[in-house]
């Protein structure tokens, strides 16, 4: 079988891992690693045996694809380059930073026949994987995602950089427009927001509630889907899924009797598997389970909701300063 040749572009704290995935995967060639970094890109290209560049555009000639692991920043400019060389992307989230751009991108894929997938990495946590054979009807749906702060991942506030992940998977679970949001968010430690909530009311009735932070002493992700009959209970991190469902005998009370089923999934590595099925998709020219028009919904959500609570704490500071 021919080797998918493969680069990663951007090899900092994540695309490093990108990098050593590719490296071990039988029916990969990890051609090389760009950076503008040289000490970084040459570092990670000898623990590999590969290529170092120091400019991308010299490692595009030599792949079928790459993952684009750079600030969101720039996603839109590096992932455009590519698109136009025919090569096919990899693109962390957020896609980009404007829905203009991810509209652009989305188009010249279509256009030049390209696997644009993005990096929504919770997608390949076997917890999920599991989750969706039980799915009936959601009717309320409770998220935290509360993380231990670390000085990186600061280019963009806490919405971008965790609530995106609950707002993709959310959006998958449910089948619906969104009606209403009702949101609320605080800057902590940085300037921009830290902690956020928001309040999400879909169409068909079903409403989510997702809170994120990046100011804790713990690190919390966790997912809780109540509908009819049935409750589910998620943990990401330890990969468990609980179903609780009433079944139709009564007990001595004359209430329905509970079925608690617990599931400890098996250890899988989600950045493996997202990139090993970017790989396939590559060969076989499938669709990713998380492609451009998926990752532009996700973003255009995220937006929504940064746009809320910035003009939601804009209103309440001039208020405070004219007290």
């Amino acid at each position: 079988m021919e080797k998918v040749r493969i680069g990663v572009i951007g090899v900092g704290h994540l695309g490093k891992y990108h990098a050593a995935k590719y490296a071990a995967m039988e029916d990969v060639e990890l051609v090389g690693v760009a950076d503008i970094d040289p000490r970084a890109a040459d570092a990670i290209a000898r623990q590999h045996g590969v290529t170092p560049y120091g400019d991308y555009q010299q490692m595009l000639p030599l792949v079928d694809a790459v993952s684009i692991v750079v600030p969101t920043v720039h996603h839109h400019r590096v992932a455009m380059e590519c698109l136009r060389q025919g090569i096919d992307i990899m693109l962390e989230k957020p896609m980009t930073t404007t829905l203009a751009e991810a509209d652009e991108l989305i188009a010249r894929a279509a256009a030049e026949r390209r696997i644009l997938q993005v990096g929504h990495i919770e997608r390949y946590n076997p917890a999920v994987t599991a989750l969706e054979q039980y799915l009936t009807r959601p009717l309320f749906i409770e998220s935290h995602r509360i993380h231990v702060f670390k000085p990186r991942g600061l280019d963009v506030d806490v919405v971008l950089d965790l609530m995106i992940h609950d707002i993709d998977i959310i959006l998958s679970i449910v089948d619906s427009p969104i009606s209403s949001m009702h949101t609320v968010g605080v800057p902590v430690i940085t300037p921009s927001t830290d902690i956020a909530n928001a309040r999400i009311i879909f169409e068909n009735g079903c409403t989510a509630n997702i809170t994120v932070s990046r100011v804790s002493k713990d690190n919390v992700r966790r997912l809780r889907i109540f509908q009819p009959r049935c409750y589910l209970s998620l943990d990401y991190a330890e990969k468990s899924l609980m179903i609780i469902r009433l079944k139709d005998q009564l007990n001595d009370q004359g209430l329905p009797q509970e079925e608690i089923t617990h599931h400890k999934l098996p250890e899988q590595d989600a950045l493996e598997a997202e990139l090993r099925d970017f790989a396939n998709n590559v060969r076989h020219r499938t669709t990713p389970k998380v492609d451009g028009v998926q990752g532009r919904r996700a973003l255009q959500v995220a937006q929504e909701i940064m746009t809320q609570i910035d003009e939601n704490f804009r209103r309440y500071s001039d208020v405070l300063q004219r007290s």
